[in-house]
């Protein structure tokens, strides 16, 4: 996508709306509006109330292989992002020394406030808010597939895989840890050792892709200075607001920051009155969305390169199934072929898999993106959208492509096989399908071969892709209408 058509003059006018149109008195949440820091069980709350979708599948179909990719589960700030916090403790200290006026009314917890992960040397480690979603993921997909994991585990059923990176790895033990549990010998939860595979940073193109492809790497390197100029405009207009209301004279970082804050204690200490108290219920919308922006550009549909770079693991998922095909149709003695591969890695992994498959798009943008046109900026709120980094890549978000075996034994038939893809752990429609209960021979036409002509190597390779992203065009701001937001 050419950010040049991106700019067009975004934000001419910052979009300036009721809150009360969003939630109704009291529903408001905060913690549902974190974008990608959304913990899981708050992605999915609504959907498990939500009335129980109809099965579509057949009695006379069942599941015989399953593919999971999830994301990590809830974690803790990493060291980059934990020395932020520090320096935003410092400048709250000296934007306080600065205020002499006693009638200002400012907020009780900036007094005195430290980081709660002050003095910590190292972060980004799983917690056990995350070891908690892996697990519970775990039984819910037992219990939902039990003819799949009815095996006793061996690594060739079952292979579990992991990115080198620590929390992935935990998430995939925790995992396992449900997923086997009640199996084995071990304590008194009848627990059972299992392997994690993982392959190095520098050579895995399955699940850390994104750090593998030089082209993609490029295009992130020279368009994040953009993307964040995209998002300048509404980050002024906020901090006039809170410039306004507390009489502390924030600046822009200082905004970012206090953002990032809430997002942490929102999701991993559930304090919403503290940093997040901070902003309104209108402000909280704009900033997620400017999350939601940056996640779109830089991960998802903003650029065919963020997803295309994928291929090699849709191309690792659809082969699984047709080994599995295979096993079924010989009759492998005892069931004895891998029934389920388990991948544990990233949003990073998550979002790009997810354009892969054709999720999250409106319209005619399935069409679009098929003939490699540009596709329009998720709308800003109040308007509604699809694309929203807490239903996309929560933590511990994921999706599973489930094939089904298909067979009238009354009849006579030969087996049929389809595929189910599950968004957290909800049946979703594949465009290129036009259903939930896809057809593999549907699948394999239309999702998978088409993508297979982006090689990896070819399209990877900085040197030999032509630089077809040109740098934005100056935008002019003077017609901003600025409003102070009200408390």
């Amino acid at each position: 996508m050419k950010i040049a058509l991106l700019c067009l003059c975004l934000f001419l006018s910052v979009c300036v709306f009721s809150a009360d149109a969003i939630a109704q008195p009291g529903s408001f949440d905060v913690r549902r509006h974190l974008s990608t820091v959304t913990r899981y069980e708050v992605s999915t709350d609504a959907q498990r109330h939500a009335p129980p979708i109809p099965n579509p599948i057949p009695n006379s179909c069942q599941p015989i292989h399953l593919n999971l990719v999830a994301r990590h589960g809830t974690r803790s700030p990493t060291k980059k992002r934990i020395k932020e916090l520090d320096m935003l403790a410092t400048r709250l200290a000296s934007l306080l020394q600065d205020q002499h006026n006693p009638s200002i009314s400012i907020p009780e917890w900036i007094r005195g406030w430290q980081s709660p992960w002050k003095g910590r040397l190292k972060g980004g480690e799983l917690i056990h808010l995350g070891e908690e979603e892996l697990y519970r993921l775990a039984l819910r997909v037992r219990d939902r597939f039990p003819h799949i994991f009815a095996k006793d585990y061996h690594p060739d059923l079952y292979p579990i895989k992991a990115t080198q990176v620590p929390r992935a790895a935990a998430s995939a033990v925790a995992f396992g840890t449900g997923l086997f549990s009640g199996k084995g010998t071990l304590g008194p939860g009848h627990h059972r050792a299992f392997s994690v595979v993982s392959e190095s940073r520098a050579s895995d193109i399955l699940l850390r892709f994104y750090d593998t492809c030089a082209t993609y790497k490029d295009y992130r390197e020279r368009h994040e200075p953009q993307v964040e100029k995209l998002k300048e405009p509404v980050l002024e207009e906020i901090t006039s607001a809170l410039i306004s209301r507390h009489s502390l004279n924030f600046k822009r970082q200082d905004v970012a920051s206090l953002w990032f804050l809430c997002k942490q204690e929102a999701s991993l200490l559930d304090i919403t009155n503290q940093a997040c108290g901070l902003f309104n219920e209108t402000e909280i919308h704009l900033l997620e969305w400017t999350d939601d922006l940056e996640v779109f550009l830089l991960k998802g549909y903003g650029k065919s390169i963020n997803y295309w770079m994928g291929v090699p693991l849709l191309q690792d998922i659809f082969q699984t199934m047709q080994e599995a095909i295979q096993a079924n149709e010989e009759n492998q003695p005892g069931g004895m072929y891998e029934r389920a591969r388990l991948r544990f890695a990233h949003a990073e992994t998550i979002v790009p898999f997810s354009c892969l498959l054709g999720l999250f798009l409106e319209g005619d943008e399935y069409e679009k993106i098929q003939r490699s046109e540009s596709l329009d900026l998720p709308p800003k709120p109040p308007q509604d959208r699809n694309w929203r980094g807490r239903s996309i890549a929560p933590f511990a978000g994921n999706n599973m492509l489930v094939l089904y075996q298909c067979r009238d034994k009354q009849k006579g038939q030969n087996s049929s096989y389809h595929v189910q893809v599950l968004h957290n752990e909800v049946p979703v429609s594949l465009p290129a399908c036009g259903t939930d209960f896809c057809p593999f021979e549907v699948f394999k036409e239309k999702v998978v071969l088409p993508l297979l002509k982006h090689e990896f190597n070819s399209i990877c390779d900085a040197k030999s892709v032509v630089r077809d992203v040109e740098a934005p065009k100056p935008c002019s701001w003077s017609s901003f209408s600025h409003h102070r937001q009200r408390q």
